[in-house]
């Protein structure tokens, strides 16, 4: 039987059901998968507990995975750890750890891995243990916003290239957060300011919180650009939040839309999701 998807938003965004990713997906069936991926950016599957090995092994058939860096307690694996929860003990990390404080750039717009020379295709994150109120995921669709543009002004933007940094994005929240070591594993990528789907040919805005500036433009003047992209970009109609149940499992386009989490009690309540990062294959700008 063929897989059922359900439409989310006018725009983008899709609910899969008809199949369980917690078991092996034949190839017919994952084509029925990736072809919803490619059109609707945000792939909803629902009711599915996740293990990290059925993650890894559904994550695996989009491509190979990313390793996290130093920076995040998922260091080593696949798993960039979003959560509140120390990963030895299980105990509530308190709001002032420095783990805390990294996490509170999520808040932010973002495209997971802009900052690396080959930025990623998509990420995938399972929903373990769910606060009672808030810790939604909000996405944005930036081939609405590429498509909302003038000509003209997709015209400025063609030949761009904006530099993005982790560095960046943490030091809007707290600059010491990253230690040498971290700043020196990731010191950043130049991308363009779209991405286009090789499928269907569409393009994308490509920018966020790991945008730090253009290339070739005063700091300031570039800065302008991108603050007034991104008020075209982050419109309510170009978003919808995802209001997450334990045993969710969202997928999202990378090149295709930018995501942030929403806030909740971290001192109350106790949230764990667990994120696999599938890596891209070439860079944005050619050479």
């Amino acid at each position: 039987m063929p897989i059922t998807v359900r439409k989310i938003h006018k725009l983008f965004g899709a609910e899969i059901s008809g199949v369980d990713i917690r078991e092996p997906v034949s190839a017919l069936v994952f084509g029925e998968i990736r072809a919803a991926f490619e059109e609707y950016s945000v792939l909803v599957f629902r009711d599915m507990p996740m293990d990290d090995a059925t993650q890894i092994r559904f994550s695996e058939m989009f491509g190979p995975l990313e390793i996290a860096g130093k920076a995040n307690p998922g260091v080593g694996t696949p798993f960039a750890r979003q959560s509140n929860l120390d990963i030895q003990t299980g105990a509530v990390i308190p709001p002032e750890d420095r783990r805390m404080i990294y996490q509170l750039a999520n808040y932010f717009w973002h495209s997971d891995s802009s900052f690396k020379h080959i930025p990623s295709l998509c990420s995938m994150l399972t929903a373990r243990i769910v606060p009672p109120e808030g810790g939604d995921t909000e996405f944005c669709s930036m081939r609405a916003a590429y498509d909302s543009l003038s000509e003209e002004m997709k015209a400025k933007i063609e030949p761009l290239v904006v530099e993005h940094s982790l560095i960046h994005s943490r030091g809007l929240v707290d600059a010491s957060v990253l230690t040498e070591e971290m700043r020196a594993e990731l010191p950043g990528a130049r991308q363009r300011m779209w991405r286009i789907n090789p499928i269907n040919g569409r393009k994308a805005l490509y920018m966020g919180a790991h945008a730090s500036h253009v290339v070739g433009w005063p700091i300031e003047e570039g800065r302008a650009l991108l603050d007034e992209l991104t008020r075209t970009a982050l419109k309510p109609e170009f978003c919808f939040a995802h209001k997450w149940r334990a045993g969710d499992s969202v997928l999202w386009d990378n090149r295709a839309v930018v995501h942030r989490a929403t806030k909740y009690d971290t001192v109350k309540h106790k949230r764990l999701m667990q994120r696999t990062t599938i890596a891209g294959d070439q860079p944005t700008v050619p050479h």
